[in-house]
């Protein structure tokens, strides 16, 4: 399904074809786990020509999802999307990398080091330009107002991201902890693969990511104590996805409370079985104005999902992963 796109999408919205599929093709680049990575050399080719266009008016409130990945990011994502007035980027890591060359924790784009975390000073008024003009850019090809885009891991660089758009409204998704690490767990066992000697998965190039968690995330909070001294013992993805989903749900409920105006906390579960009551607090934090077709259309969408079983983790990971379900108010 190229761009998130079904037949009910093209039914409900056909002219949102064109926005999605330029965002496929021209911006969101292809990540080391898809097909198609040569295309990759025309997106970033693309984003110089960009970067250098004539200073452009500032984006207004872009909005980003942000959480854990395989907490329904996409499809809230994709909902969005249907919205009159947004233009939706899925996990536009390369305009982020285009930007700023250390943000690539994956090693889609990048072989020097991954930043997790980014401060403010980051933000440096050539990234800010330079950012801006390529979101307007896409903004201007797809007729779209507002801009929606979703990546997860945004929830660490709260700093930078806000030092870049102050006035970013930012949707922080929480879903059960067992649902998403089991989610994570078969996703990078399904999408997995061996190429030329290295390994590609949910954790980057040969573990790029959990080595970016673990030694800038981890081992530097002390609410991670039980774990530290089996850390560099853990060796699959289970545990990796546990501590990846406790880690940012601390973050996200950290950030949450520290921005109450940017930051807005929506769990899945909500947004599947009260879609008509979460849909509209969104729309109202968000300032996006009452759209009755992209109502009705995820609605149809979205249901409800059973929730998983648990599963076995790490005997020095189990009570902060229960006293952090707890904390969001999951039994």
């Amino acid at each position: 399904m190229i761009g998130q796109i079904d037949k009910k999408y093209l039914k409900v919205r056909p002219f949102k074809l064109w926005a999605r599929m330029i965002a496929y093709f021209w911006f969101e680049g292809r990540p080391l786990t898809t097909k198609g990575r040569w295309i990759n050399v025309f997106v970033l080719f693309f984003f110089k020509i960009f970067k250098k266009l004539p200073s452009l008016k500032k984006v207004k409130q872009p909005i980003y999802i942000l959480g854990t990945g395989r907490s329904g990011t996409t499809i809230l994502g994709v909902i969005m999307s249907m919205h009159k007035s947004v233009g939706f980027l899925n996990e536009p890591k390369a305009i982020w990398y285009s930007v700023y060359k250390n943000e690539d924790i994956i090693g889609s784009y990048s072989s020097s080091a991954g930043s997790y975390q980014l401060s403010s000073i980051d933000a440096t008024p050539k990234l800010k330009k330079e950012l801006n003009n390529i979101y307007n850019t896409y903004l201007r090809f797809t007729f779209s107002k507002r801009l929606v885009d979703k990546y997860p891991e945004l929830i660490f660089r709260m700093p930078f991201l806000l030092e870049i758009y102050p006035d970013a409204k930012c949707i922080f998704l929480v879903r059960n902890g067992w649902d998403t690490i089991s989610s994570i767990d078969l996703w990078s066992k399904r999408i997995g693969l061996q190429k030329n000697g290295d390994t590609h998965n949910w954790w980057g190039l040969n573990n790029r990511k959990w080595n970016c968690l673990k030694e800038q995330i981890l081992k530097n909070d002390s609410y991670f104590n039980s774990v530290l001294p089996y850390l560099d013992e853990l060796d699959n993805h289970t545990d990796y996805a546990a501590l990846e989903w406790i880690a940012t749900m601390r973050k996200g409920q950290e950030c949450a409370l520290k921005f109450p105006d940017n930051i807005l906390k929506i769990k899945f579960e909500d947004l599947t079985s009260n879609v008509s009551t979460t849909l509209n607090q969104i729309t109202k934090f968000t300032n996006l104005k009452e759209d009755y077709v992209f109502m009705d259309y995820a609605t149809e969408t979205l249901r409800p999902v059973k929730a998983r079983d648990s599963v076995e983790i790490h005997h020095s990971i189990k009570q902060i992963f229960h006293k952090t379900m707890v904390s969001l108010g999951y039994d």
